[in-house]
């Protein structure tokens, strides 16, 4: 309703605009970071499921993860230069090794500079930790970073 009312404070955006928005914010999407075969603990939401409910679908298997330890976690990445790594690019160690392969990425201009999610063993996650990203067959160096790479300020008043 109010964009049809031409306020000027309103723009037009697309699902680039939306997922570039999304990855800034560090939010997974479905079929990305996200699926049947990656549990919420790995993901990084730890904060929707709780172990001390009574009773849920998939309690079992949540405690079982959570008294185990993880093996891989969702990290973002923020690569050196604008190369942009996309859904599918290898993560490798400095050495050479792949451990681990980007779920999504994108350039964001709101940090100029580009920025990726990827699911990385618990060893390689920590912040700071150096890293290597595979796209079209030459490595660029990565960081891991704390996610979100973006967290808009409030002001108030």
């Amino acid at each position: 309703y109010l964009y049809e009312q031409n306020q000027p404070t309103l723009q037009a955006c697309g699902l680039g605009c939306r997922d570039t928005l999304r990855l800034e914010a560090g939010m997974p999407l479905y079929g990305h970071e996200l699926s049947e075969t990656i549990d919420p603990l790995s993901a990084g939401l730890k904060f929707a499921v709780s172990l001390t409910k009574e009773s849920f679908l998939g309690k079992d298997q949540m405690t079982s993860i959570s008294e185990a330890g993880l093996e891989k976690q969702r990290v973002g990445l923020e690569l050196e230069g604008r190369r942009i790594a996309r859904e599918g690019a290898t993560v490798e160690t400095p050495d050479g090794h792949t451990i681990g392969e980007v779920t999504s990425g994108t350039f964001s201009p709101t940090l100029d500079k580009s920025i990726a999610m990827a699911y990385v063993p618990l060893e390689s996650g920590a912040i700071g930790t150096k890293l290597l990203i595979n796209i079209r067959g030459k490595t660029h160096p990565a960081i891991v970073t704390s996610l979100p790479f973006y967290q808009r300020s409030t002001v108030t008043g």
